[in-house]
């Protein structure tokens, strides 16, 4: 990131501006009616920023005591100004001219949190296809064991992060988690119930695209934006908008169309078949929502109710994840487990869908910040269009139908008006 350049007339400044902004920027002293050198104008501050530093400052814009004018390029500041302080019953505009100066760099930081959504949100759900149909010699791997894996990754992860926010001291580290987690058994045990969800949730993504190709899924999978709703409704006493609840309607319409049974070629035993491994796909897909939207409001209402860092809570549900994993892998592949191994079928393509699950919510929780409803929206839509190519022209998994482009665009256009209307919660949830 460039240093951004302040212009000014006098040498006074050269103390005072640093006192007031910090010492980001570059100080250029220039005598007043000086034209600013042309390499230096993509540099220049003008806008709603300056006009606000502008005001805090209590000069108008004629006078421009800090930056050059917009229109003649020149420097305008009047010398007497140079020994004006700010009112004492004002701060000094430095959160103004720090706005200011991170504008480009928080665009350039949401641009970036777009493509890092885009690419997670996607990347995961075309791996996890893939791995699933790959035909290879010797047996599949477990998607019970994967799940199993993930959660160890999770617990690692975020206590590293509990490890960097103690100042990588490992005494401090081991207090706070015993104070958080061992010392506090009844805060622990509130994560067992969204635990237990988030497990069978996780498992029933692998058996929902083990039958649905990518684009289906991901279009089908945007009905937990309606169970978070209406979780969030009943648990959370929240109220929904005309437009959200119109959001909600094309939704569901949107996902009815996608999920239109279509003409096929082939006998009636093939159309079976298909119908019976569409539907499969579908209830795995539908049930994983209701588990999203459910879990996903209560661990919210949990994070509100407490102050425990986000990270402490994804250690607590990654324990109680990891005991419910391990025994739903022992109960319905234990004697595969007995027979091949936990790790059976491992390749490089299960790492790392593995990887990408254990650190996909690590990922938003980070760029978050620096996305709102509208761009999360966005990068849904562009994710659903990528996974549609991708399953079209790469995995050739996917026909595509004018029904199906219909729904879609519905429930693009369902997302666009849902994130418009709706404002996220300071304590919004963060399950990594």
């Amino acid at each position: 990131m460039s240093v951004p350049r302040i212009f000014c007339t006098s040498s006074c400044f050269r103390k005072d501006i640093p006192r007031w902004f910090g010492s980001q920027f570059t100080l250029l002293l220039m005598r007043e009616g000086d034209r600013i050198p042309s390499q230096s104008l993509p540099a220049r501050c003008s806008g709603p920023a300056t006009s606000q530093l502008l005001r805090s400052w209590g000069s108008s814009r004629e006078q421009a005591p800090l930056f050059t004018d917009v229109e003649t390029d020149r420097l305008c500041m009047p010398n007497h100004l140079c020994s004006q302080t700010p009112p004492h019953n004002q701060n000094p505009p430095k959160a103004a001219f720090s706005a200011m100066v991170s504008s480009l760099h928080s665009r350039r930081l949401k641009y970036l949190s777009l493509g890092v959504l885009v690419l997670q949100t996607t990347s995961l759900v075309l791996t996890m296809r893939y791995s699933r149909t790959l035909k290879e010699d010797g047996p599949r791997y477990l998607a019970s064991s994967a799940v199993v894996s993930a959660e160890v990754i999770k617990i690692l992860v975020c206590t590293l992060l509990v490890f960097m926010e103690n100042n990588f001291y490992v005494k401090a580290m081991n207090q706070q988690l015993k104070e958080e987690i061992v010392s506090k058994p009844l805060e622990t045990m509130k994560l067992a119930i969204p635990a237990g969800i988030y497990t069978l949730q996780n498992n029933l993504l692998y058996v929902a695209l083990s039958n649905l190709d990518a684009a289906t899924y991901q279009v089908t999978y945007q009905l937990k934006i309606l169970t978070t709703a209406l979780f969030s409704i009943s648990m959370l006493g929240r109220r929904l908008g005309f437009y959200q609840w119109m959001s909600l309607l094309l939704l569901m319409a949107g996902v009815t169309l996608v999920q239109w049974p279509t003409a096929s070629e082939g006998d009636s035993e093939q159309k079976v078949l298909s119908a019976s491994i569409q539907f499969v796909g579908l209830m795995a897909v539908l049930i994983a929502c209701i588990s999203s939207g459910f879990a996903g409001v209560y661990f919210e209402k949990i994070l509100k109710e407490t102050k425990q860092s986000v990270w402490i809570r994804n250690i607590q549900l990654g324990l109680f994840g990891f005991v419910f994993g391990t025994l739903g892998m022992m109960v319905y592949d234990g004697e595969r487990v007995t027979q091949s191994g936990m790790f059976q079928g491992y390749n490089k393509i299960t790492s790392i869908v593995i990887v990408l699950q254990a650190l996909g919510g690590l990922v938003i929780a980070v760029v978050i910040k620096y996305a709102d409803n509208i761009l999360k929206g966005f990068a849904t839509s562009l994710s659903i269009i990528v996974s549609t190519l991708i399953s079209y022209f790469m995995l050739e998994d996917f026909s595509p139908t004018g029904m199906f482009f219909s729904g879609a665009a519905l429930v693009i256009a369902a997302t666009f008006l849902y994130s418009c209307e709706s404002k996220p919660a300071s304590g919004s949830a963060v399950k990594v």
